[in-house]
C-alpha cells in the first residue's frame, strides 16, 4: 500500500527542532527528505542532550526516514546544489532568519522562478514579516511572547518552561497544516506553489484558547494556576496517602455529580449552586477540599481503580519509566523498537496521527552525517571527480 505523501520530494534545510519535526512527519507518511547539513558538524540536534558514541540520542527519533546530505551553503557551488535539488522537489522546509536564504541567492523569488510548482516552509521566530522579522527568535522566546511562560508555574513563583521545546514543535505541526494545505491547493491551481511563513510566537499563541477574547471583553489578564484548571472546575492534582498525585477531571456537569457521590459528598452533588460549571468555579476551594479529603485517604492505585470504575476521568502523572512499561502505548504502537548504528536498542515514539488504510511507517534508521551525499549528487549531475574536489574544499 502506498503511503499518502508517495511522490513528494523535500529538501529539508532546517536545523535543530521546528523544520526537522515537520519533515520527520512528512518522511513518515512517505515523503522523500533530503537533509541538508553542514560539513564536518552537521546538524546541532546531533549534539543535543543525551550523547551516545558521539550523537545524540534524540537524533534516532528526529531524523528516521531521511537522507543526509552535506553542503556549506556560504559556498557557491553548495548554493547551485541547491538548486539542482529544489528543481524538481516540492517541497523546501527551512528555519534560518529571515533574509538569509535571500543571501545566499536562494530566497523565494529565485526558486519560484525556478520551479513554479515549489512549496516553501519558512520557520522563523517572529516570521518573514513585521517589525520584529530580523530578530533571532528560539522557542523558549516563542512560547514567552506567545503567552504561554506567563500561565507556566505556580501563583506568584518564577513563570517555568513546560518541560519540552514546545514552541517549535507546536511550529513544526503548524508548518506541516501549511504544507499539506499548499499541496492541496497546488492540485487545485494548475501546480502552483506558494510560500508558507510560520511564527513560533503565532504557533504558540494560536493555542492559547480564550487568552485574549477574555482581556478584550472583560480586561481579565489571566495568571497562572499551577496544576488546576482557571476557569472550569473541578479539575486538580490531588494527593494520595502514598505521597503521589491524582489527576482528577470532573468537569463535565454529570461527571462532577458521579464523582461527588464516589468520594460520598451527596450534599456537594445535590447542591443547585454546583449544578453547572460557572456555579462551581465560584466555590472551587470547597470542591476541592473535599475531593482532597478523599484522596488522601487512599492510595494513588485505589483512587484511579474507584473513578475508573465511576467513569470520571483521572490519570497519574506519568515519567519516562511509567511510559515504557504501560500497555496501552505498547497496545497503540507507540514505542518502536530499533537499533543505534552500534546496535545498541533503542525505543523510538511512534506515528502520530494514525491513519487507518495508509499508516505511516519507519523505512530507514536516522542517517550518519552525510550518508547520502554522494548518491544524492551522482543523482543531480554532479560527478565523482567533482564531488572529490568539493570534498577537499570544504563544500560538501
Amino acid at each position: 500500500m502506498s503511503l499518502p505523501l508517495d511522490g513528494i520530494k523535500v529538501v529539508e534545510m532546517g536545523q535543530l527542532i521546528a523544520g526537522p519535526f515537520a519533515a520527520k512527519i512528512l518522511a513518515e507518511f512517505g515523503a522523500e527528505v533530503i537533509k541538508i547539513e553542514p560539513p564536518l558538524t552537521g546538524d546541532p540536534l546531533r549534539k543535543w542532550r543525551l550523547i551516545h558514541n558521539d550523537t545524540s540520542v534524540w537524533w534516532a527519533a528526529q531524523s528516521r526516514n531521511k537522507q543526509s546530505v552535506t553542503l556549506d551553503l556560504r559556498q557557491v557551488e553548495a548554493q547551485e546544489m541547491v538548486r539542482r535539488l529544489v528543481k524538481d522537489a516540492d517541497v523546501l522546509i527551512e528555519n534560518f532568519r529571515p533574509g538569509t536564504l535571500e543571501g545566499w541567492g536562494l530566497g523565494w523569488e529565485t526558486l519560484h522562478e525556478l520551479n513554479p510548482k515549489l512549496i516553501m516552509l519558512r520557520v522563523s521566530g517572529y516570521g518573514q514579516t513585521g517589525p520584529y522579522r530580523d530578530r533571532p527568535g528560539f522557542g523558549v522566546i516563542g512560547e514567552a511572547m506567545g503567552g504561554l511562560r506567563h500561565l507556566s508555574g505556580e501563583p506568584g513563583r518564577t513563570p517555568v518552561r513546560v518541560g519540552v521545546s514546545i514552541g517549535d514543535s507546536l511550529a513544526a505541526l503548524h508548518g506541516v497544516i501549511g504544507v499539506l494545505l499548499a499541496l492541496r491547493h497546488r492540485e487545485q491551481n494548475h501546480g502552483n506553489g506558494q510560500q508558507v511563513d510560520v511564527a513560533l510566537y503565532e504557533s504558540v499563541f494560536n493555542m492559547m484558547e480564550s487568552l485574549m477574547p477574555e482581556y478584550s471583553v472583560f480586561q481579565s489578564i489571566r495568571q497562572p494556576a499551577g496544576s488546576s484548571l482557571p476557569g472550569i472546575a473541578p479539575t486538580n492534582a490531588y494527593r494520595c496517602n502514598d505521597g503521589k498525585f491524582a489527576l482528577i477531571a470532573g468537569n463535565g456537569d454529570s461527571i462532577y455529580r458521579r464523582l461527588m457521590e464516589k468520594i460520598e459528598r451527596p450534599d456537594l452533588a445535590a447542591d443547585p449552586a454546583l449544578e453547572q460549571n460557572d456555579g462551581r468555579v465560584k466555590h472551587v476551594a470547597r470542591i476541592d477540599a473535599a475531593i482532597s479529603a478523599w484522596t488522601a485517604e487512599r492510595s494513588l492505585d485505589e483512587v484511579l481503580l474507584a473513578l475508573n470504575e465511576a467513569r470520571i476521568p483521572a490519570g497519574k502523572i506519568y515519567d519516562a519509566a511509567d511510559i515504557a512499561s504501560d500497555p496501552h502505548y505498547l497496545a497503540r504502537d507507540m514505542l518502536l523498537q530499533s537499533t543505534l548504528d552500534d546496535g545498541t536498542p533503542v525505543t523510538l515514539p511512534g506515528i502520530v496521527p494514525k491513519l487507518q488504510i495508509t499508516p505511516g511507517q519507519v523505512r530507514t534508521p536516522a542517517p550518519s552525517l552525510g550518508q547520502h551525499t554522494d548518491s544524492v549528487l551522482e543523482a543531480h549531475g554532479v560527478d565523482a571527480d567533482t564531488r572529490a574536489d568539493w570534498r577537499s574544499r570544504g563544500i560538501i
